[in-house]
């Protein structure tokens, strides 16, 4: 069973970065997709950003060019490089895999448990 776990989260003051680590186990995740979520505090949950088993990357409008996903297969982990980070980018980060779709983010059925960014002066 494909399981993911988040780390590299923590306070940062506005215009720090942080790099956020998916790390799975039991299985590989070459094959599929992995998509980041962000949970605000009061609002729904929010697909930031995606990344295809091939590689082929999405952005929420909000985080382009300042957000960079990545995977490295040998290491069976996906990255968020978070940069130039903002108040309003405070919340919970979730991972998220499933196989590809036409619209990556879609149809995931594996959660990790998420990690605290907290970005203040």
């Amino acid at each position: 069973q494909l399981q993911l776990v988040e780390s590299g989260g923590g306070l940062v003051q506005p215009g720090g970065s942080l790099k956020l680590s998916c790390a799975a186990s039991g299985s590989t995740l070459d094959n599929y997709s992995v998509g980041w979520f962000h949970q605000a505090p009061g609002k729904d949950r929010e697909l930031v950003s995606c990344i295809k088993s091939k590689g082929s990357t999405d952005y929420l409008d909000s985080v382009k060019g300042r957000f960079t996903v990545s995977r490295d297969n040998a290491k069976n982990t996906v990255y968020l490089q978070m940069n130039n980070l903002k108040p309003d980018d405070t919340g919970v980060y979730v991972c998220a895999a499933g196989w590809d779709r036409e619209i990556c983010g879609q149809w995931l059925d594996w959660w990790g448990r998420g990690t605290q960014v907290t970005v203040s002066s």
